[in-house]
């Protein structure tokens, strides 16, 4: 009797092989079978061997993306933006960059940046009272995932998802950095703000640096809206140079009252004072209230002197032929004589004996006696 063929495997001699034929027509059938099995084995176990091959690569690619995308989170070059999930974004790179093109005020959410950014691998750092790591530490992790994903198809899964957690904190360390430079971003407008309020305190002369607070140093000094000759104001300058107006609305600059001919500043100035009224400063005018200056008395007094010299000559020794100046003598002139003590008077033609000494006469009571003795 012949036996059944199990599907795949070889049947067995049958009653063919006893007649005499080592293999019979059942056999060789049979064996055709079990190769048809054989290979359907084979080709489903290459399937199945490639695929999880397949399933190993692309798992080690997403894990090579993953590290890629935190990479460019982490250094991707500054001012230069990326693509992820469709999405644009700058670098935590960048914005430490950004945070260390900030004024002083920055400089400590700078190194926060920083330290979000390069913060050396396995090495927390505290922020706001929390502990964080770097984005370059999970960009070294999520490198050291890809690796090993790429070296050992097994754990391709677990590095992709590790990869992945990282690549998420390398974007909230991003985020972080971010907040640091819009902080810092903050301090340095107020630092520009409070610059430039200062630079208004120091020279802005067209109304006040801050409204109902007063005027700058210059607009003080030199001149300014709401300064120049406002009443109970003025500048600097118009107190010490104004000569064509007040500087004030009600008084005169420092220049005015020393060399000033404005009418309305009736005091006179000292060079008016000094040497003559109105705006010609001419001696013979009047300063003010019908007084002259220094200089029209001081002529006056020295024409007066003169006048007074050229008829008192002084003392002489002998009798003089012309008066002080040189001019011919002219009746009434007077001088003392030295040699006789005697006052003399010009009539005209001859010199006068006008008085006399009285020393070398005898006293009072000497001339009564001398009468009652004669």
């Amino acid at each position: 009797m012949t036996t059944p063929a199990r599907p795949g495997k070889f049947t067995g001699a049958t009653d063919t092989a006893s007649a005499g034929s080592y293999f019979g027509t059942t056999l060789l059938s049979g064996i055709s079978d079990l190769v048809a099995a054989d290979v359907s084995s084979a080709q489903t176990s290459a399937t199945n061997a490639s695929t999880s091959e397949t399933n190993a690569s692309t798992s080690a690619t997403t894990a090579s993306t993953h590290a890629t995308t935190a990479q460019k989170f982490a250094t991707n070059p500054h001012n230069t933006q990326f693509t992820h999930d469709s999405s644009n974004y700058y670098s935590a790179l960048h914005y430490a960059t950004e945070v260390s093109n900030q004024t002083t005020l920055a400089t400590t959410a700078r190194t926060d940046a920083q330290k979000f950014a390069t913060n050396a691998a396995n090495s927390a750092f505290t922020y706001s009272g929390s502990s964080y790591y770097s984005a370059l530490h999970y960009s070294a992790a999520a490198s050291t995932s890809a690796t090993a994903a790429a070296s050992s198809a097994t754990t391709a899964a677990g590095h992709v998802t590790s990869a992945t957690t990282q690549a998420n904190n390398a974007a909230t360390s991003a985020t972080a950095a971010g907040n640091s430079a819009s902080t810092a971003s903050g301090h340095a407008t107020t630092a520009s703000d409070k610059a430039t309020l200062a630079t208004n305190w120091a020279t802005k002369t067209n109304g006040e640096p801050e409204t109902g607070q007063g005027y700058s140093a210059k607009a003080w000094a030199v001149g300014g809206t709401g300064v120049d000759h406002a009443s109970g104001a003025g500048n600097a300058k118009d107190w010490a140079t104004e000569t064509t107006t007040t500087a004030d609305n009600t008084e005169y600059s420092a220049k005015e009252y020393a060399i000033g001919t404005q009418s309305g500043q009736s005091a006179g100035s000292a060079k008016q004072w000094a040497i003559g009224g109105g705006s010609g400063f001419t001696t013979s005018t009047a300063v003010a209230g019908g007084l002259y200056s220094a200089k029209y008395y001081a002529e006056q007094a020295a024409a007066s002197a003169d006048s007074f010299d050229d008829v008192y000559l002084g003392a002489k020794s002998s009798d003089p032929t012309q008066d002080n100046d040189g001019d011919a003598l002219t009746t009434g002139d007077l001088y003392y004589n030295t040699g006789s003590s005697d006052l003399k008077v010009y009539s005209g033609s001859a010199w006068e004996t006008a008085a006399v000494s009285t020393s070398g006469l005898p006293t009072a009571g000497f001339t009564i006696a001398m009468a009652i003795a004669l």
